[in-house]
């Protein structure tokens, strides 16, 4: 990898330079303007470099791509004897208004804990969000061919999750666990959304940033643009960038609800349940992907 000059500074004209700052500063304390690099010295060119991914019916990207192309539906539809065994009561389904159909992540319950150096009750304790991601992590810098302890420069890391569910749902339900491990190491191993991207950071010694990003739905996107502005700043060499939401409880259907829209002085609150062929990639999916700065001298290396 051939780097691109990060430009020259003003030179300090008396004494003393600021912490964690490039820029020198005066004797009475003012920042000296550093002097902006010519742009034709500056590479700001980007690539994405690797993809892994995990949604319904596709395990890969590659396969993500066919069933686009081959108009593949990934909503499934569900029978009574799967939606039991999923727990959905059995006067839940004779309502007229469930709809038993959703999407379905496979091998969700599924997870290599002794390669990422986890033991199997860390691994059982941690929201499948995480674990789907760390994964997913792995494989986008295997598709760039730069696995962490061979890549010479820093790895930074940019992601955010979705709700957890499983802490609810399984975790805070188990009452000999909560006794044997406490509230906050079981929040703090692995079902808090805080610590995403700094665990990737810490399970692949990635010494780049590391930002847990929430915007809603629009976190994976906003995480790629933050990837991007942190390589364009030469604060790291490559950055994984991406999100991931399992809904859990999972392989469920829902309760339609349809309501008015009346306006008031206040507010105009509407509300229709979603129709569920609209949820697929929203509900079930995990994705990263593996960005880095790109030399116009060195680019037999990019794709």
């Amino acid at each position: 990898m051939v780097k691109a000059p990060l430009g020259s500074f003003a030179p300090c004209r008396k004494q003393g330079t600021a912490l964690g700052s490039r820029r020198p500063i005066e004797a009475d304390g003012r920042r000296v303007a550093a002097a902006r690099p010519p742009a034709a010295s500056v590479n700001n060119d980007l690539a994405v470099i690797g993809m892994a991914a995990r949604l319904p019916d596709a395990a890969t990207v590659a396969q993500f791509w066919r069933n686009l192309t081959a108009g593949v539906e990934s909503v499934r539809a569900f029978t009574d004897e799967q939606l039991l065994a999923a727990g959905v009561p059995r006067r839940t389904l004779k309502d007229p208004r469930y709809v038993k159909a959703g999407v379905v992540l496979d091998g969700m319950d599924q997870f290599d804990a002794e390669f990422f150096g986890l033991s199997p009750k860390e691994a059982a304790i941690m929201d499948p969000q995480h674990r789907q991601f760390l994964e997913c992590a792995w494989e986008a810098l295997e598709d760039a061919a730069h696995p962490p302890q061979s890549f010479p420069g820093p790895i930074g890391v940019f992601a955010g999750c979705g709700m957890g569910a499983y802490f609810a749902h399984n975790v805070l339900r188990n009452r000999q666990l909560m006794d044997e491990v406490g509230l906050f190491l079981l929040r703090h191993t692995g079902n808090d959304k805080d610590f995403l991207a700094t665990r990737v950071s810490y399970c692949f010694d990635l010494r780049g940033p590391s930002v847990n990003v929430q915007t809603a739905c629009s976190t994976s996107l906003v995480a790629i643009h933050l990837a991007g502005q942190s390589l364009l700043a030469r604060e790291c060499d490559m950055a994984l960038a991406g999100g991931v939401t399992i809904e859990l409880p999972h392989q469920r259907g829902y309760l339609f609800t349809a309501r008015s829209c009346r306006r008031t002085a206040i507010a105009a609150p509407s509300t229709t349940a979603p129709a569920a062929r609209c949820s697929a990639a929203a509900l079930a999916s995990s994705c990263c992907g593996g960005w880095r700065t790109r030399s116009p001298t060195a680019t037999t290396s990019t794709p």
